[in-house]
């Protein structure tokens, strides 16, 4: 463990960069579950090392080893590491879980408000009359659909054609609860820091994902491009609040430029070898260092239950 504990929380620095490197090369939907799992994982990895370091520096206090039942002298091979580490770890994993507390309570209280405020007997489209151009889409409550929200100027804004898009698009979010692969991202940053650089791959591969469903749901590639492209920048420039809302989905959300070249350009797979040779060595080393966040973990927390065991072994022998 002494060794091991401490791997979960580096992997993260080299599995990042992987993962971002090989979600760029994914179909959007493959991208964008590759790098909520990789933030999930990697944050669990990295909480449990914590936890077994905190939970280390707290069985060598008299109190609660007595507790335990064993004496706190036989994990003395532990000392160099519980001593100095298990007051940072606690310190980093109550800051961590106290952030993830503030995120799920603002998050719960954007969507409460907008749920509030939003008809229930208004169907799957909302319209409000409101003068600066928007569109989101609002997830429901339990056991009910979501709403697309729409503001009256953006309706003004876009063409018939163009408007059957931007539903696409946002029916698109709301039929693979892109909300909560937002949500599981931002939470495995409070976590571990290094994990803030999914997010942004990520919000790019939701809105891409559902770029995509839009262009097949009104078959034509251009008029989808035109249609989220005219959306967002009116959206832009008004500096509509709903997009600014972390819980939710809005029409700008991404890398806009680079989501309307991705539906106008032809896909072409074509690459040369040193390149294709060179994504598959980074996926095989992202795939190895999301195995050994893993099993590094798991293995700190089951060598900490056996070394707990072994000592109170001896504390009953004697």
């Amino acid at each position: 463990m002494i060794y091991a504990v401490w791997l979960p929380l580096l992997v993260p620095l080299i599995a990042v960069p992987a993962a971002r490197h090989t979600a760029a090369r994914l179909a959007p939907r493959a991208a964008a579950r590759l790098l909520v799992f990789c933030a999930v994982l990697l944050a669990c990895s990295s909480t449990a090392a914590l936890g077994a370091l905190a939970v280390l520096g707290l069985l060598r206090l008299d109190l609660v080893a007595s507790a335990a039942d064993f004496s706190p002298g036989t994990l003395a091979g532990y000392a160099s590491v519980a001593l100095w580490t298990a007051p940072v770890a606690m310190v980093l994993l109550l800051a961590g879980f106290a952030q993830v507390i503030r995120v799920l309570g603002r998050h719960h209280k954007e969507l409460r408000s907008e749920q509030r405020a939003t008809d229930p007997a208004a169907g799957e489209l909302t319209v409000r009359p409101d003068e600066y151009p928007y569109a989101y889409a609002l997830p429901g409550r339990r056991g009910k659909p979501g709403n697309i929200v729409i503001s009256a100027a953006m309706l003004r804004t876009l063409h018939p054609g163009e408007r059957e898009a931007l539903f696409a698009h946002e029916r698109a979010h709301l039929a693979g609860h892109h909300h909560r692969f937002l949500a599981a991202a931002q939470l495995a940053a409070m976590l571990h820091p290094a994990l803030r650089g999914l997010r942004e791959p990520l919000a790019y591969a939701l809105e891409r994902w559902a770029d995509e469903a839009a262009a097949r749901a009104v078959g034509d590639r251009k008029l989808a491009a035109k249609a989220i492209g005219r959306a967002a920048l009116a959206a832009r420039e008004s500096k509509s609040p709903a997009a600014r809302r972390g819980a939710i989905l809005a029409t700008a959300g991404g890398a806009v430029p680079r989501r309307v070249m991705a539906l106008l350009q032809a896909d072409d797979t074509a690459q040369p070898a040193w390149r294709r040779c060179w994504a598959c060595a980074v996926a095989v080393a992202l795939l190895c260092c999301l195995a050994l966040s893993a099993v590094t973990g798991v293995d700190a927390v089951e060598d900490l239950h056996l070394n707990v065991h072994i000592a109170q072994t001896q504390t009953e022998s004697r």
